[in-house]
């Protein structure tokens, strides 16, 4: 469970950004809709070599 600490004279509006930028950063959501299907091995090996070759590319880009 979140726990958001509002201070006094705090903006609720300023409160509620900074529960949803937490929430966002827990991965609640990502992971409830990952659960909603099922995802063969093969499939989730594949998205995640695909990531690593993504991420390796931006990086060898940086680099030049």
């Amino acid at each position: 469970m979140l726990v958001i600490q509002v201070k006094s004279g705090e903006n609720i509006d300023r409160a509620l950004k900074r529960y949803k930028r937490k929430f966002d950063k827990t991965g609640t959501m990502r992971q409830l809709r990952g659960r909603q299907q099922f995802t063969k091995p093969s499939v989730v090996r594949r998205a995640q070599i695909q990531k690593a070759e993504y991420i390796q590319h931006l990086r060898d880009q940086e680099s030049i």
